[in-house]
């Protein structure tokens, strides 16, 4: 076979038994980091999904947060990698469950008539996201003030977690039918699995 040459925006490619390996093995690569990028957020939304409802979807992300929480107020100042590690995947995984819920709960909840709690429970996301900010920067700085930071993150957490599984979200469930709690789930998982 010989090399045949053609201009792409201005570059002259050159295709031919030279390229086609290096073209095959980049396809594949490419192929590969797709199925593998896929099997990570089907891995990280699998919690959520199997709940099966929107509802005990999201009460399972709390509790894993919840014990994220739990694990850096164990650690020691000693722990650098560790924390760092933690705040990480904590951030991470509250990234992922505020999208969820600022991007399809709270606008179901806005459009059911409680537009005043959306924007409190937006605001409540908000002050977590400063807080694990903090927590990032006290960890780099391995400064003093990040058991206080957690603890504190911790506060408000619970806090905004009771107000919406004991309050906000039954409400919201009562006012569902069955089958928009299906596509409230269908919805919730998919933007989850987006940012996953």
């Amino acid at each position: 076979m010989t090399d045949t040459s053609t201009r792409t925006m201005g570059r002259k490619m050159t295709i031919g038994n030279g390229g086609t390996p290096a073209l095959m093995a980049g396809v594949a690569g490419f192929g590969l980091g797709m199925m593998v990028s896929a099997g990570r957020k089907a891995a990280s939304q699998a919690a959520t999904f199997a709940a099966g409802d929107w509802f005990e979807g999201l009460k399972a992300e709390h509790q894993a947060a919840r014990t994220l929480l739990e694990q850096l107020a164990a650690t020691r100042e000693e722990d650098v990698a560790k924390r760092a590690a933690l705040v990480l995947e904590l951030q991470y995984a509250m990234g992922k469950h505020q999208v969820q819920e600022e991007y399809v709960i709270y606008c179901v909840v806005a459009e059911h008539g409680h537009s005043d709690v959306a924007e409190a429970l937006n605001t409540d996301h908000f002050e977590v996201k400063q807080g694990l900010y903090a927590l990032e920067m006290i960890g780099k700085a391995k400064g003093p003030g990040f058991l206080e930071k957690v603890a504190a993150i911790r506060t408000a957490f619970e806090s905004h977690v009771r107000e919406e599984e004991d309050v906000v979200f039954p409400t919201l469930q009562a006012m569902l039918t069955e089958d928009e709690k299906k596509a409230l789930t269908s919805r919730m998982n998919r933007e989850g699995f987006k940012v996953a």
